[in-house]
């Protein structure tokens, strides 16, 4: 063989380019020879214009031609033709030379399917579109084609479309010419395409689910059997060779597509893929105990999270949720089903933010997870539903109230989280300072009266009450506490929970408390005219009460309390302290910057902090995060013997503010933790008399400054002017 192919290049080599060169003597000829097909449009030699040596100078190949030399048969014949490994339709070639006859003739017919399924599906539609017969038609086109328009109506339909710039379908549609299952059929005709009706077929799970939901939705497609040939898939247009590639991928299959109705697709998406739940729900069933969920902590930060949530199971991708807001100290969480997306929201620091993003699709099962662990109604979307249950993460036991409700996308689920083993905050930590800490905790030594806190949900009001009850608590008196929910654990006082469901509400709580013989009693809220009035009864048999009002300021609480039906003369003679607070953000220590405040701002100050005895912000003391002392006030602060470090020594008419910058310890917020601004409004002869009088809470409060009450904003101004916190964070709780 070496010695015939050295002949024939010095043949080649001696040729005029006019004639073949004579084909050496063959040994063996394949009786079945493989004919290359060769389209004549890319064929050189038959093609002028492509054909190298000009024209003329080469024959075509005819199929008489032998075929190429072949080495002799006992080895030939056990390999793979190279026209069948260059078309793909050999996988893997054996190792054995030698097979045996019958799985040469497998082999064999595996080639010939699979090439078989090729050329009736994507080659097929690959061709059309090559070939020009594949480019979209238009629908006037193929009604014209088919008879249902005639040549006049097209050139009237098609120059009105045109000279309107109207959707073609649209405007066919509103004519009434055709019905949209009729053009998928009229293009499934022209195309030689199949069409399917999905209307009323059953499709088994193992095929749905060759292709994820998230695929199905985003490219309308869904496959519906199994057959020798391949994975029949239902598509609105199977002319999109891209689709029904990726489709090909995702499935690791050969595909036959089909044309289908688009609703139809859309409801088998909507209705079958549901059943997927059902594992995943019967999983988070049994991983349920009686004694709660104990979370195996995984989830050290925020881009950790993310990471480990892509590809987790639904049990947990909801422990993971969870931890990372017990772990961050999140007072909510919220997850909410919006277009696209499943979002999952915390509220730190009283702030929502966005921590993660799943595909809408695991909506159900999460919503299912939380259901199943909160023991509410899994197969209720309707309405909303109220649960709870317990965790623990790391050492933390972990209350968890839990909130569904019925929106557009799906249920939004809330989760409030109750960490029990935070301690109560130790009143003088709470931010109350100066005066207003005096005055508080003088009154909190009465042993009647009432005790009024007040201010919006999350405005740290229940600490506030907590801290003042520790305080007060010691073995020889009675403290009963009546919560929604109980969220501060105090040892030694006898915390009652309000369940409604059962008739335990905070009229009918403190109502009996009065017969347990209560020394300090302790209302969440004072919600109605029954819960204020028997408050009011039970300050004035003698009784020491706390309780909560939301209203904006310490002096609007009067009115509100009038307008629920208390007395004028009862409510002035029975108020001891009305307290107003917000909780703003603390700097960052790590990472807080001082700058020199503009005119605006400057401007700003002026009006908040005028009217404040006593007060010079060019002369304010600026200590780097070192809280003034309970009881001491700027104005008794001697700054000659205060640390130099810490004062604003800038000539008079530069003032110092503090603002945010962001690090890795803050996780780029430029705030860790909060701290509370108050205003306490203590109640005297003047103001009663107000009351009585039914004067506007304007006027009270502008005789509580009279008497020396700082505001709760200016409170805020002078923590900014310090460095705890930013004069933007005061006014965002402040408005």
């Amino acid at each position: 063989m070496p010695q015939d192919t050295t002949k024939q290049q010095n043949s080649t080599n001696k040729n005029d380019g006019n004639t073949l060169p004579p084909l050496p003597e063959l040994k063996h000829v394949n009786p079945n020879p493989v004919e290359p097909v060769i389209p004549p449009n890319i064929n050189p030699l038959s093609n002028p214009s492509m054909n190298p040596f000009g024209s003329g100078n080469i024959p075509a190949l005819t199929p008489s031609m032998p075929n190429i030399p072949v080495v002799p048969e006992p080895i030939e014949d056990k390999f793979p033709k190279i026209e069948e490994v260059k078309k793909g339709n050999v996988g893997v070639v054996s190792t054995d030379p030698f097979p045996t006859k019958k799985e040469e003739e497998k082999k064999k017919s595996e080639v010939v399917i699979k090439s078989d399924i090729k050329e009736k599906s994507i080659e097929k539609i690959e061709q059309i579109v090559s070939s020009g017969a594949g480019k979209k038609q238009s629908l006037l086109d193929i009604l014209l084609a088919q008879g249902k328009i005639t040549k006049e109506q097209f050139n009237i339909f098609k120059s009105e479309i045109l000279s309107k710039n109207l959707n073609e379908e649209t405007f066919v549609f509103d004519k009434g010419i055709v019905s949209h299952m009729d053009l998928l059929k009229a293009k499934s005709e022209t195309y030689k395409i199949p069409f399917i009706d999905l209307s009323n077929m059953e499709i088994k799970k193992d095929i749905l689910y060759k292709i994820p939901y998230e695929s199905a939705k985003n490219n309308l497609v869904v496959a519906f059997e199994q057959s020798a040939e391949g994975v029949k898939i239902a598509l609105v247009d199977p002319l999109d060779i891209q689709k029904v590639r990726f489709v090909e991928a995702y499935v690791n299959d050969n595909v036959i597509p089909y044309f289908a109705d688009e609703e139809q697709i859309k409801k088998i998406i909507d209705t079958k893929y549901s059943t997927q739940f059902d594992t995943e729900v019967n999983q988070a069933v049994e991983s349920v105990s009686s004694s709660g969920l104990t979370i195996k902590e995984e989830v050290e930060s925020f881009d950790d999270l993310n990471f480990k949530v892509q590809n987790a199971p639904v049990s947990r991708i909801v422990n993971m949720i969870l931890e990372y807001g017990v772990k961050f100290k999140a007072s909510d969480i919220h997850i909410e089903p919006k277009e696209g997306r499943l979002s999952v929201r915390y509220r730190i620091h009283g702030i929502l933010n966005e921590k993660l993003t799943l595909p809408l699709t695991l909506t159900a099962s999460v919503v299912s997870r939380i259901k199943i662990l909160s023991e509410l109604k899994i197969d209720e979307h309707r309405i909303p539903q109220d649960g709870r249950f317990e965790i623990s993460v790391g050492k933390s036991k972990v209350d968890l109230r839990v909130s569904t409700m019925p929106v557009v996308h799906g249920e939004k689920v809330v989760i409030r989280i109750l960490d029990k083993t935070t301690g109560v905050v130790p009143l003088e930590q709470t931010g109350l300072r100066g005066p207003a800490y005096k005055t508080y905790t003088d009154i909190l030594k009465a042993t009647q009266g009432i005790i009024l806190i007040t201010g919006p949900t999350g405005s740290g009001k229940t600490v506030t009450l907590a801290s003042s009850l520790s305080t007060l608590n010691n073995p020889g008196v009675n403290i009963v506490t009546l919560e929604d929910p109980v969220e501060i654990r105090i040892d030694g006082a006898n915390q009652v929970q309000v369940n409604a469901e059962v008739g335990l509400t905070f009229a009918t709580g403190l109502r009996a408390f009065l017969r347990q013989d209560p020394d300090i009693i302790m209302v969440g809220e004072i919600r109605d005219q029954e819960t204020a009035q028997l408050a009011v009864q039970a300050a004035l048999v003698g009784r020491l009460v706390l309780a909560t009002l939301h209203t904006n300021s310490s002096s609007a609480a009067i009115p509100r309390l009038l307008d629920m039906g208390v007395e004028p003369y009862l409510l002035a003679s029975v108020i001891n302290v009305i307290v107003a607070q917000r909780l703003p953000r603390k700097l960052c220590k790590d990472c807080r910057e001082k700058i020199k405040a503009d005119d605006v701002m400057l401007k700003k100050i002026h009006q908040v902090m005028d009217g404040l005895q006593g007060f010079d912000m060019y002369s304010y003391p600026k200590r780097d995060f070192k809280q003034l002392k309970p009881g001491e006030t700027p104005s008794n602060t001697n700054i000659d013997s205060a640390d130099k470090a810490g004062i604003n020594e800038a000539p008079e008419g530069d003032v110092y503010i503090w603002k945010s910058k962001g690090c890795d310890r803050c996780a780029g917020t430029g705030y860790t933790g909060r701290i509370g601004i108050f205003e306490v409004l203590k109640m005297n002869e003047k103001i009663s008399k107000m009351i009585i009088e039914h004067r506007s809470s304007q006027s009270i409060q502008e005789q509580a400054q009279a008497d020396g009450m700082i505001l709760m904003i200016q409170d805020g101004f002078m923590k900014a002017l310090e460095g705890e916190t930013t004069i933007e964070e005061v006014l965002r709780v402040q408005n």
